[in-house]
């Protein structure tokens, strides 16, 4: 097995322009979430180019490519669509140019978060020239509409394509460190229904936006107060819009909402977060609830979810972390660092849901998500390319192995005394 990390680590090497090469290729497209229909275009033509067995395009949009047909089955997620550019000024370069220059690939999407499935191409590529022939499925997908919507392509892919992996690595940005979680989030809506009476006696209504202001200032108590878990950090709430209605400008407000980003961390869930606003507007006309996300996908498909996504950890002692572990020091002569996201990821449904085991591994820095002049190293690129080719080596391995022990022990248990099967065979 060292022999095969020497040679993912040449080859990831040897595919250093390759691989920068097309992730500048993706940037160049822009790709908003429910627009990702030409940039998908491109990963397809890239992972055929790399020789995979299969590529498709299911029904939401995602590309599926896959290498091997074994039992178990290992995934490697990183979605496609990115937030948009923002203010061109903040900006020192072309965000959509996918400049190649002085060791970084520049633009939207080098980081967050289109790095990571060109690195996973080159990975395919990788497995495929060394001949991979483990008895595993591997599985690339390049999901839709996670800037919109977390977990929504993951939903999709395990509800109606049947695909579950028995294991899966993010490649959201990871500064090449380990991630094994992070905290989850809901959206919700507070309503507040008042009663509208002329301005000049205001006395006679009820107004919403006065309830909605208390609210808010009992809101930000409660975020103080929230609790905090070891490794996750500190739960939160903040309120990122209010709007409010009357019959006109000379009228109190019969209407008032406000919009809830709520950062979930270990042992809270949606029962927990709905009940204590609904506890500080029981005494008020309010309503509380978390939000849906509807939407329709390029290829037309409407599809949606609740806008909860749960929080999820996976124990550092987990053998999918500790394979990662192993496999970044056998290629690398280190340990990784172990660590979580600030960011929610496609992770809540993934694990938060569906109780998949993951890890998060994958190049640049998270602080440059969403944020201008957003660029990834190459260096980075050719890591994580060694990384995921080597994961699967080592999960294919480690498969090959626990077979093994489970024949000799099943021929042990088979055999009686005097050398025969109790079988009788």
């Amino acid at each position: 097995m060292d022999n095969i990390f020497s040679k993912i680590r040449d080859l990831s090497e040897k595919y250093r322009n390759y691989t920068a090469g097309n992730l500048s290729k993706l940037i160049k497209i822009k790709s908003l979430s429910g627009e990702e229909e030409y940039v998908q275009e491109e990963l397809v033509r890239q992972m055929k180019e790399a020789g995979f067995d299969e590529v498709k395009t299911d029904g939401l949009g995602n590309v599926i490519g896959r290498i091997g047909n074994g039992k178990k089955i290992l995934a490697f997620d990183g979605h496609m669509d990115t937030v948009d550019v923002g203010n061109l000024d903040n900006w020192d370069f072309d965000p959509l140019g996918g400049e190649i220059k002085e060791g970084y690939v520049h633009g939207r999407g080098s980081v967050d978060q289109e790095g990571g499935p060109a690195s996973f191409v080159t990975s395919g590529r990788i497995l495929k020239e060394l001949g991979f022939d483990k008895d595993l499925t591997i599985y690339f997908v390049g999901s839709v509409m996670e800037e919109d919507c977390d977990g929504l392509c993951w939903k999709y892919i395990i509800e109606e394509e049947g695909i579950k992996p028995d294991f899966v690595i993010s490649t959201e940005p990871t500064n090449l460190n380990i991630y094994r979680g992070h905290r989850g989030r809901m959206e919700m809506h507070v309503s507040f229904y008042g009663v509208s009476s002329h301005g000049s006696a205001p006395e006679r209504g009820k107004n919403a936006i006065y309830m909605a202001s208390q609210t808010a200032l009992e809101i930000e108590k409660l975020n103080e107060q929230l609790p905090t878990d070891e490794f996750l950090g500190k739960g939160s709430v903040t309120i990122s819009e209010i709007i409010s209605g009357s019959p006109s400008l000379c009228a109190v407000a019969d209407f008032a909402r406000i919009h809830l980003d709520r950062r979930l961390t270990w042992g809270e869930t949606k029962e927990s977060a709905l009940k204590e606003i609904r506890e500080l507007v029981k005494n008020m006309n309010a309503k509380v609830e978390v939000l849906d996300y509807f939407e329709k996908a390029f290829t037309g498909l409407k599809y949606g979810m609740e806008k909860y996504y749960p929080t999820w950890n996976i124990p550092e002692g987990h053998e999918v972390v500790q394979t990662g572990i192993r496999v970044f020091h056998h290629l690398f002569g280190k340990n990784p660092r172990i660590d979580k996201w600030t960011f929610s990821t496609n992770g809540v449904t993934i694990n938060g849901v569906y109780g998949i085991p993951m890890i998060g591994f994958g190049p640049g820095n998270e602080i440059l998500a969403h944020a201008p002049n957003e660029k990834v190293a190459v260096n980075d690129l050719v890591v994580a390319s060694a990384f995921y080719a080597a994961f699967a080596y080592e999960i294919g391995e480690e498969m090959r192995k626990a077979k093994n022990e489970k024949r000799k022990e099943k021929e042990k248990n088979g055999k009686t005394g005097n050398g025969k099967r109790e079988d009788g065979i």
